[in-house]
């Protein structure tokens, strides 16, 4: 053999060496992660078992009556069924219209902005509102629409208008629940698309600039194509969780108001509600299960239009 075959395969072991420490520290950086993943989200699935069982308290989970699809059926039956399942997905279908155009547009806006100080203020700006909490943002909507004190009342009778009881007028929060939404997570969204929307190679534009292409033509023709893939990742995503609502937006927004659950109940909501009132465990895992299935079907089929469509784009 001689050396310089004897020095590649030299090397190549040693590359081989680095490869498989390198994955090993990965695979160990990615443990604590998994644990929490496995603890949080795969041993709580063994609690489906409530879907099907009368639970009393004083019989245990085994002990108690095993009634099949009995709970399924006294969700199904009643009117509630129709109504939190058409507020999740209405809701959440405009959350992600709003959220995504919304984001889009800012992230191109902040791409024609040339001086990093005023790109830094716009992002903490649109960025701010995500570190808040919804029960943060209660209080501030609720200064904004009390009757007495609310901003908007007083504004409402500066020019001589009569105040509302906004926390009893269901018409009003269709549109402000979607309103609230944006403003809170538009920022996190703009963010990932400037991050995507910066590694544009700027050769397209200068040679879209040549052929004489003004701005708007730019991001019809070039951007909003380029950051297709990353648009469609996040509307899978929020796709998957479109019949999940943030418990702590439609909660703590409206205060919990009968007068609105007209409009504003969702699942989590009725499940918390079925909880905490009836203390009905057996119909609140069933709407869960119901919730979870609906959820994964509708990621799966997403994917799977999007497969056909463009097989580059899908996840899976």
């Amino acid at each position: 053999m001689n050396t310089a075959s004897f020095n590649s395969k030299k090397n190549k072991v040693k590359t081989s060496k680095k490869i498989n420490i390198s994955t090993l520290q990965l695979v160990l950086l990615c443990i604590p992660g998994l644990l929490c993943f496995f603890i949080f989200n795969y041993i709580p699935m063994f609690g489906v078992i409530f879907a099907f069982k009368d639970y009393r308290y004083d019989l245990g989970l085994w002990k108690s009556e095993w009634v099949g699809m009995d709970n399924f059926k006294f969700f199904f039956s009643s009117n509630d069924a129709f109504r939190v399942t058409r507020n999740t997905l209405l809701y959440n279908f405009t959350f992600i219209i709003l959220v995504i155009a919304g984001s889009l547009f800012i992230a191109i806006l902040l791409n024609e902005i040339t001086k990093k100080k005023w790109i830094k203020l716009y992002q903490t700006i649109y960025f701010f509102p995500h570190f808040l909490s919804w029960p943060v943002v209660a209080f501030m909507t609720y200064a904004l629409f009390q009757y007495d004190y609310g901003i908007l009342n007083q504004i409402l009778e500066f020019f001589g208008l009569d105040p509302q009881l906004w926390y009893m007028t269901p018409k009003a929060w269709p549109i402000i629940m979607p309103l609230a939404n944006l403003w809170k997570t538009i920022g996190y969204n703009t963010i990932l698309f400037y991050a995507a929307l910066i590694g544009i190679d700027t050769a397209y534009y200068e040679a879209a600039a040549i052929d004489g292409a003004n701005r708007i033509k730019m991001a019809i023709h070039i951007t909003i194509p380029l950051l297709k893939p990353v648009t469609i990742i996040l509307l899978i995503t929020k796709l998957g969780k479109i019949f999940y609502s943030d418990f702590g937006q439609f909660y703590m927004l409206p205060k919990n108001s009968g007068m609105l659950y007209s409009v504003v109940d969702v699942i989590d909501t009725y499940v918390y509600r079925g909880l905490s009132v009836t203390g009905d465990i057996g119909m609140s895992s069933a709407v869960g299960l119901y919730q979870s299935i609906v959820g994964l079907i509708i990621v799966l089929t997403a994917n799977y239009v999007i497969k056909k469509i463009s097989p580059d784009d899908a996840m899976f």
